[in-house]
């Protein structure tokens, strides 16, 4: 079976069409399963007997940081173990992430990431099947750099 994916290095940068956020840093997490958007005031509310949940993108001292509260109609609640091991519950939405040219659809939990240096964690369910990671290179989306791998791969499993 021959695959070929794209090259992603250990950081880079995506823009977020749907929340008006563009040249956002953006981590490679591996160990991750999950995938995250650093939030602040995230809020779990009823609106006409419907849930919603309301919340603005990163911190008011970051440079793209655009004062737009979002509120999203569709969103789940998932059970995430953190970095610390402490198992909590997170809130996720769906949207959209351009990198290297093309738009992909990426679920996204809500967190407070206030003392971390990146504001969005990719973990595996988005990187996997798309992209093959390079932890000695950063942003080739950004810098346009397509580069792409192939591997040839026999599974052996029955």
């Amino acid at each position: 079976m021959n695959k070929e994916r794209i090259i992603i290095g250990r950081k880079d940068k995506a823009d977020f069409p749907q929340l008006e956020l563009e040249g956002i840093e953006v981590k490679i997490d591996s160990g991750a399963y999950t995938s995250s958007f650093h939030c602040h005031q995230i809020e779990q509310f009823t609106q006409n007997g419907k849930e919603k949940v309301r919340c603005s993108f990163l911190d008011p001292d970051h440079r793209m940081y655009h004062e737009k509260e979002f509120i999203f109609d569709v969103f789940k609640i998932r059970r995430v173990k953190s970095s610390n091991g402490q198992v909590e519950e997170r809130i996720s939405i769906k949207t959209d992430i351009l990198l290297f040219e093309k738009e992909y659809s990426i679920e996204l939990t809500l967190t407070e990431r206030t003392d971390m240096r990146h504001p969005v964690l990719l973990g595996r369910k988005f990187i996997s099947k798309k992209f093959f990671i390079d932890t000695s290179r950063k942003n080739l989306s950004f810098a346009g750099h397509f580069l792409k791998a192939r591997i040839n791969q026999e599974s052996k499993l029955k």
